[in-house]
């Protein structure tokens, strides 16, 4: 199974080309493009994870943790950028993995805009607090994660990264009007929702990342859940 993984790389690759190639012999705009691609870039993580030997429990478990997410979102929505997605999304990738923080961080994003409203920034939201969980599973082993401080750094950051990530979608939807100008006013604007989403995942995490995390390792250890 393992072999059909440079297979699918390269079908995604194929794929990826193909889009360019549209957009240059029949434009659209960089909006539409954008969005094509990012659905391209998602897929081989959901591909992989797929594959993988997973369980019911396993399945279940995520599904929740999917569930819990996006719906915590909801109540915050007239907050902007407020809400505990972001720590819901770290700590599943902080004890389950980074694979599990990628689907739960994309399932979140896509199965709360059913609610809050779908569109083509939702691929954006996806890859974004994907990203957010695969970090947070990539480095879950290091010192900086294994301490409260650390996780409220990763926390911020991570605040100011999906925002950042996030506008690159929204100057795309200028088109032709990008311009450095535009670039910078565009990023300036976004600084204060960026630093409250910053700002709560700093406090979720002190709050509650230590009780989060003794809960779902017990229940990892007592049901065998995603072995290292």
């Amino acid at each position: 199974m393992g072999d059909r993984h440079p297979l699918t790389w390269l079908g995604i690759s194929g794929v990826i080309l193909l889009v360019i190639l549209l957009q240059w012999f029949f434009p659209v705009s960089l909006s539409v493009m954008s969005v094509c691609v990012l659905i391209m870039m998602i897929i081989p993580f959901i591909i992989r994870f797929e594959r993988k030997r997973i369980t019911g429990r396993e399945i279940v478990l995520l599904a929740v943790l999917s569930a819990v997410a996006a719906v915590s979102r909801i109540p915050f929505a007239a907050l902007p950028s407020i809400q505990p997605t972001t720590f819901v999304i770290i700590m599943t990738g902080m004890v389950f993995g980074a694979e599990s923080g990628f689907v739960v961080g994309a399932m979140a994003a896509l199965v709360s805009n059913l609610i809050l409203g779908q569109g083509p920034w939702t691929p954006w939201q996806m890859l974004a607090w994907g990203l957010i969980g695969l970090a947070a599973g990539g480095l879950r082993n290091t010192r900086l994660m294994q301490t409260m401080w650390g996780r409220c750094v990763f926390g911020l950051g991570a605040g100011f990264c999906f925002g950042w990530l996030m506008n690159v979608w929204g100057l795309l939807a200028l088109n032709n009007a990008i311009s450095w100008k535009s670039l910078l006013a565009y990023y300036s604007l976004s600084f204060y929702f960026d630093l409250a989403h910053a700002l709560s995942n700093v406090v979720f995490l002190l709050l509650f990342s230590r009780s989060w995390m003794n809960i779902l390792s017990r229940f990892k250890r007592k049901y065998g859940l995603f072995a290292d």
